[in-house]
């Protein structure tokens, strides 16, 4: 029962969150809510349209909006979520999740792992390279098997694997907003100091 309730509420909270990241410039990715009472997650996933990431300035950004719309709709009694949670922010990531039509097009030549809401030809799930879309529909050429065509309607879930080519199209990664990294000085280095 609880799951049913959080799952029905997922696209009022996305209709609530959505409009704060693209105030931020950003687009939404993902909205899920998982775990159990006493250990609830609300995950936000979402990514700036030109580089496809989010910094850490972002993120912080990002979660600050979504706390301050929440804390103002529960002060009016219109708490979106009523239990206890964990507010997660972050970008999609290398692997990351297929949750848009547009992303099976934008990824076309790399690996996915699509699950389908149902078996089509005894497979519930299809695994290889993203040939692209044609209106709502996509390809994917399973591997060891053959091309296959199934409507966005029909994807529960999909996500792209990690592989070398992808690392290769995602580099270079943009770094504003990363920590600057210093490599640590080797003991061998290292002048002795003076003794008195």
């Amino acid at each position: 029962m609880f799951w049913r309730s959080w799952l029905a509420n997922i696209a009022l909270l996305t209709q609530l969150i959505e409009p704060e990241a693209q105030a931020l410039g950003f687009a939404l990715v993902r909205v899920k809510l998982f775990g159990g009472a006493g250990d609830l997650t609300l995950q936000v996933m979402a990514e700036r349209p030109d580089t496809r990431q989010l910094t850490i300035d972002d993120c912080a950004a990002l979660s600050r909006a979504i706390s301050e719309k929440f804390d103002a709709l529960e002060a009016d009694g219109r708490d979106p979520i009523a239990e206890a949670y964990r507010l997660e922010v972050s970008s999609p990531g290398i692997d990351r999740p297929l949750t848009r039509l547009a992303d099976f097009a934008d990824f076309a030549g790399h690996e996915a792992r699509i699950h389908l809401t149902t078996p089509i030809d005894g497979r519930k799930q299809l695994t290889g390279d993203l040939r692209g879309i044609q209106g709502d529909r996509i390809t994917i050429d399973v591997k060891k098997h053959a091309e296959m065509t199934i409507g966005f309607d029909q994807v529960a879930d999909a996500k792209l694997l990690f592989t070398a080519k992808l690392l290769a199209a995602t580099a270079p990664l943009v770094t504003d907003g990363a920590d600057e990294f210093e490599p640590e000085a080797d003991s061998a280095d290292i002048e002795p100091q003076a003794q008195d």
